[in-house]
């Protein structure tokens, strides 16, 4: 039997034993150079790499007949509260997109980088109306260091407390999150849409050079316009607003839920340890299992491992790649982390509750509360 069939499937609670607040140190990953070269070849010669211009047409038709939908399902509508489903259906298009726009950054749909970035900045700033020169300089140090204490933006403290050190440091209200944020993280992503917005054009407004500042501002009005105009001009003002608060969360539910399985819950890299690539991008990384709907569902996302060793590799040549992944982790004894996306959503809400405890008083007890009140 291959390699790749006995090789168990690893949650990040097997990786990490009980879930805990984990730095790996320089002694804790063997050099493991030759396994990104030789992985590389393979891929290379397998053709996985190859853009599929195919798919991401078909991909790209079918979310604008989604859009098509939705617009006249909005006319039709008129002043009736069923337009809430059309809000919640434009939240998972926009997500559609955000995840080619993703993609695109990534050079995976079209081999020019310059006319990937075309086509990243249309879909991120004019059409789901965020900036991709901020998302772009946060992902790209996000690719390169994974999960490192210092070095990845996407474990920094933002409501959120990834780490203890940061979680002990927390007050008032935000304190009081962070202690019970596992349980809070779901709820709390009906906001994160609204952020992703805000976080953008603060970036574009900021003082200093910002690559494409007056293009991305442009089509960001644009897009606002007219995606605002019609819904304040034909519903009345209490349901305009509903709408899009529930465009909003669904938008921001969805884009959390698929990012959030990615690396949550696995190993946290010490700011000072030396790993070679391999190791740094498969031991940080988790897949979620499920096959073709799972891809559907989160753009790709759920060949996390992949995409960050190939984050050029255009999405239908992941699973293959997968494959040839594990083979070679199989071989090297490195641990491939995936599970299902359920058993990922209760890893992230364990692991951050665990960080969340750093957050508390030890003395908040409840012997230590009655013999306060006494």
């Amino acid at each position: 039997m291959s390699s790749s069939h006995t090789l168990e499937r690893q949650d990040a609670a097997s990786t990490l034993g009980p879930i805990r607040q984990t730095y790996a140190g320089t002694a804790d990953f063997p050099p493991m150079a030759r396994a990104y070269t030789q992985v590389s070849h393979v891929v290379r010669e397998t053709g996985l790499l190859r853009r599929t211009g195919w798919f991401y047409a078909l991909v790209g038709s079918a979310i604008a007949l989604g859009f098509g939908g939705v617009v006249t399902g909005f006319i039709l509508l008129g002043d009736s509260w069923f337009q809430l489903l059309m809000a919640a259906a434009l939240g998972i298009l926009f997500t559609q997109v955000a995840f080619l726009a993703h993609e695109a950054a990534h050079k995976q749909i079209l081999s020019s980088g310059p006319a990937g970035e075309r086509l990243a900045r249309f879909l991120a700033s004019g059409v789901v109306g965020i900036s991709l020169s901020w998302w772009d300089a946060k992902h790209t140090r996000h690719h390169g260091n994974p999960n490192r204490v210092g070095k990845d933006p996407d474990i920094e403290v933002d409501t959120i407390s990834f780490l203890d050190v940061d979680a002990a440091k927390a007050t008032g209200l935000r304190r009081w999150i962070t202690q019970r944020q596992g349980w809070l993280f779901f709820p709390l992503l009906t906001l994160e849409g609204l952020n992703l917005h805000v976080l953008g054009i603060r970036h574009l407004l900021q003082r200093g050079p910002v690559k494409a500042r007056w293009t991305e501002l442009g089509l960001i009005t644009l897009r606002l316009a007219i995606v605002l105009v019609p819904v304040f001009l034909l519903l009345p003002v209490g349901m305009a607003f509903a709408f899009v608060g529930v465009q909003l969360a669904v938008f921001g539910v969805y884009m959390g839920a698929s990012f959030a399985p990615n690396h949550k819950g696995m190993p946290v890299i010490a700011p000072d340890a030396k790993l070679d690539f391999f190791s740094k991008q498969v031991r940080t990384s988790r897949n979620v299992t499920g096959g073709w709907w799972a891809t559907i569902l989160m753009g790709g996302l759920n060949y996390q491992v992949e995409h960050h060793l190939f984050p050029n590799m255009p999405r239908p040549h992941l699973a293959k790649a997968r494959e040839i992944v594990r083979d070679y982790c199989a071989s090297f004894e490195v641990p491939y982390t995936e599970t299902t996306l359920w058993r990922s959503y209760g890893i992230v809400i364990e692991y951050l509750n665990r960080v969340g405890l750093a957050a508390r008083d030890p003395f908040d007890c409840p012997a230590a509360a009655q013999l306060r009140r006494g």
